[in-house]
């Protein structure tokens, strides 16, 4: 079977158009792939190149092995489509809203365990893996919102959800997060609206992304309650690198002490979870803000005191303080070996374990 027809009944089966499947790349991976070229592909004009073999690999959801031929290709999409690689298609999203709707749903303390479950997945798989599953959860969520509770776990379903899209894209990323916002005033619940609103600010000012969207939901979250939690955390040094990006080191300074005091009331014990800030985390937050501040012996501070305590299953994490000192490198004058340095970090890590923000950072290194 030629790779052009795998590469269509693939995407076919995702429920894609070409513009579709270029587009999800492009989302994935911050590339320019095209229509036309994925037109190529599919009726073998062109073949892939290795790299976007690995990206067509993630984005579709089957084994690389198999779109370069080391698996029989035709055998793979005739035994395995129906369970392995078949998406959440139409079909199957709405049967799951209606049935959930008729059978009433997980019970909310169930909710509150999938949060869980998602929110220490989201530390170590791929935002492609992550996106599918919660939008099916998002699609039965929905069925349930009579009751306020589920409207807090919805916002933080949204949330997680629009991390999956890069933080530059308004049409989506911030879309959701707007959205998560207002679901979370539905629930009534102070502290999910907090939180949706903080872990908005900080994934889009640690991206370096709409920052006048971080900048708003950052000062919802501290209008909304004074009080120390992880919510105000995030928003807190949300905003302090939103105004790091900006060139106010003033202010920026002064809300990292600001996120320190809070973080000295607020922390988490939990290592791995999303939902959790832990010594380790807050030093990242530190580590990139210090890099950008130009303040090198704050930034390696922090990287040294996050990498005493980063699990180990969390390899992303510490490829981000790897790239943090490539951002330091390159402002201190050394472009080009800032540049070099980072790009060597990402490019030890597993294709598999990429993220948008770590390639979104990559960028901000080089520009």
């Amino acid at each position: 079977m030629a790779i052009g027809d795998l590469i269509r009944d693939l995407r076919r089966a995702r429920g894609l158009s070409q513009g579709g499947l270029a587009d999800a790349v492009n989302d994935a991976y911050r590339t320019t792939l095209t229509r036309e070229y994925v037109s190529k592909w599919e009726r073998n004009k062109v073949a892939p190149t290795r790299v976007y073999l690995a990206r067509l690999s993630s984005v579709l959801d089957v084994p690389l092995a198999v779109l370069e031929g080391e698996v029989n290709r035709r055998r793979f999409l005739t035994d395995v489509a129906a369970t392995a690689i078949a998406p959440v298609v139409a079909s199957d999203l709405l049967t799951t809203g209606f049935a959930a709707r008729l059978q009433g749903g997980p019970s909310t303390d169930l909710w509150e365990e999938k949060l869980a479950t998602y929110g220490t997945d989201y530390m170590s798989l791929g935002a492609n893996d992550i996106q599918r599953r919660v939008a099916g959860e998002l699609v039965v969520v929905q069925q349930q919102l009579d009751q306020p509770r589920l409207w807090s776990v919805a916002s933080r379903l949204m949330t997680l959800y629009a991390k999956t899209f890069p933080g530059s894209d308004g049409s989506k990323a911030v879309g959701w997060y707007r959205m998560a916002a207002q679901a979370a005033d539905e629930s009534g619940d102070v502290d999910a609206r907090v939180w949706v609103r903080g872990r908005a600010a900080i994934a889009l000012g640690y991206e370096g992304a709409s920052l006048g969207v971080a900048d708003m939901l950052a000062d919802q979250a501290m209008a909304i309650s004074k009080r120390p939690s992880l919510g105000l955390l995030n928003a807190i040094m949300g905003k302090a690198h939103t105004a790091a990006i900006r060139g106010d080191h003033d202010s920026a300074r002064r809300l990292l002490t600001e996120g320190r005091r809070v973080f000295d009331v607020a922390a988490s014990y939990e290592q791995t979870s999303d939902y959790a800030v832990p010594y380790w985390r807050m030093n990242v937050f530190t580590s990139l803000l210090a890099a950008r501040l130009g303040d090198e012996k704050t930034a390696v501070d922090a990287q040294d005191a996050a990498r005493r305590e980063l699990p180990p299953e969390l390899p992303r994490f510490a490829t981000h303080l790897e790239m943090h000192r490539g951002l330091m490198l390159a402002r201190s004058g050394d472009k080009h070996g800032g540049a070099q340095y980072a790009q060597t970090a990402l490019n030890q890590l597993p294709p598999e374990k990429h993220s948008l923000t770590l390639r979104m950072l990559m960028d901000e290194i080089k520009a």
